[in-house]
């Protein structure tokens, strides 16, 4: 009898302890004892909802140590996002003459390459005005245009006000109803698939509201609107590649000399001074504009990557740049990481 009862009573114990586990599994909880190792996804889940910041911000806040350690749930932050893209995809698919109010912060750059690209559908080409009421608010001192006012500032984009194209986008300059002069970027319909445009366009928004330098182009506002388009702070002497190679004049050294070290600081600004760095991927004298005096601004972010504290380096496909400008250890391999655009930035010194 006695055998019998020391027996029920270790099974009663047993599942008690049992119970215990499973609450405490339930609400995300683990003894402090044990070793937690956070990885980057982990970090990310907090930083994707800061607000939109300035760079430079050097606040940081401790906690003290508590007997239990709220572990964060990806399967729950990943299903937040989730619904957070769906929203954005449905308000897509839907044509409402709405236009942006607000749009989401994009604290990592493959949240919009990868995870957009597998939760959005195929769109049509004529369903390009979106609204995004569901996000974040940008930054207060941008500007969200409509088509109209753009149409109006550029004379209907007149071929004439064109001043730069690539192989994704135009660029041309306009004058808004305050007279303030602008360069207008507007994304080609052409160029890339629908989803493609608007990952592309939400992962150079979001990265641009992390970016606060002297050195770095200045963004103005953009628009959502038949269309997608950013509109920047105007740069009246253009690119230093048409300071370089489009006019007879030569730069003199002591402005050369200025851009280079212009070109530097923003570098090191991107690569040292935000909280998560920021690789431009795409330095080279045509993505860096010239201020009234001279003073170089590095533009155009639609390759940017994030590159995390903790990571070393990304590896990445399909290899994106422009050939010359490539390191070799990017070109051969995908490897991403500060040294690239130091390579691209000693081939621009050249």
């Amino acid at each position: 009898m006695a055998v019998e009862e020391t027996e029920k009573k270790k099974k009663k114990e047993s599942k008690e302890h049992q119970g215990i586990e499973l609450h405490r599994n339930d609400l995300g909880l683990e003894d402090s004892s044990s070793p937690i190792i956070a990885s980057d996804t982990d970090n990310n889940s907090s930083s994707n909802y800061s607000s939109f910041s300035s760079c430079s911000s050097d606040d940081k806040s401790s906690s003290s140590p508590s007997p239990f350690s709220i572990i964060p749930d990806k399967n729950v932050s990943s299903s937040y996002h989730g619904l957070q893209w769906n929203k954005m995809i449905e308000s897509i698919k839907q044509k409402s003459v709405r236009r942006f109010t607000v749009l989401p912060l994009l604290a990592s750059y493959e949240l919009t390459r990868k995870n957009l690209r597998r939760k959005q559908p195929k769109l049509s080409p004529s369903e390009n005005v979106f609204p995004c009421d569901s996000f974040f608010m940008a930054k207060p001192s941008w500007r969200n245009f409509t088509y109209e006012e753009l149409a109006v500032a550029t004379d209907h984009f007149n071929p004439e006000n064109m001043i730069g194209k690539g192989g994704h986008a135009e660029v041309y300059k306009g004058v808004l109803a305050d007279g303030e002069t602008v360069a207008i970027k507007k994304l080609m319909s052409h160029a890339k698939e629908e989803e493609e445009r608007v990952s592309d366009f939400l992962s150079e928004l979001g990265i641009i509201a992390h970016v606060n330098h002297q050195n770095a182009a200045r963004l103005r506002g953009f628009s959502c609107d038949r269309g997608l388009h950013f509109v920047l702070e105007y740069a009246p002497h253009g690119s230093l590649a048409t300071m370089l190679f489009g006019t007879e004049e030569c730069l003199e050294w002591k402005i050369r000399y200025k851009v280079a070290l212009g070109i530097a600081d923003g570098l090191s600004y991107l690569h040292n001074a935000c909280p998560r760095r920021i690789i431009h991927r795409d330095i080279k004298a045509s993505n860096i504009l010239l201020s009234q005096d001279y003073e170089a601004q590095i533009s155009d972010f639609g390759l940017a990557k994030w590159l995390p504290e903790n990571w070393p380096h990304h590896v990445v496909f399909p290899i994106e740049g422009t050939f010359g400008y490539m390191a070799p250890e990017y070109f051969i391999h995908g490897i991403v990481d500060e040294k690239i655009d130091v390579f691209a930035f000693g081939v621009l010194l050249l």
